[in-house]
């Protein structure tokens, strides 16, 4: 089940999955909420790779993909994670609306 979930009137995509009971938010999403950026997706990319050169973990092993809908209408692949992965995403994102939304999120 897909829905749309509203932190400070910007939307975050987000996926119920019934078998493991738990939420998955959309990656994208939270970045473009947390950051500002005009190219999240961009930022995402880059973040994934400094936090492999600095940590050795692949952000990519922490999060699943669904097909959810894009701003253009289609359904597409899209990274998401459940609250405790997203919860490690914030971590490495400077960003004044970090705490804000973690309360949010739980």
């Amino acid at each position: 089940m897909h829905n749309i979930k509203l932190f400070e009137e910007k939307k975050v995509r987000t996926h119920w999955d019934a078998e493991k009971e738990q939420w998955y938010f959309s990656v994208i999403d939270v970045i473009e909420i947390l950051t500002g950026s005009s190219n999240p997706r961009d930022y995402w990319f880059k973040m994934k790779m400094r936090v492999k050169t600095e940590d050795g973990l692949e952000l990519s092993t922490i999060c699943r993909q669904f097909k959810m809908k894009a701003a253009d209408g289609k359904m597409r692949e899209t990274d998401v994670a459940d609250t405790e992965a997203l919860l490690r995403l914030i971590q490495s994102i400077p960003s004044p609306k970090a705490e804000p939304f973690k309360r949010w999120l739980a």
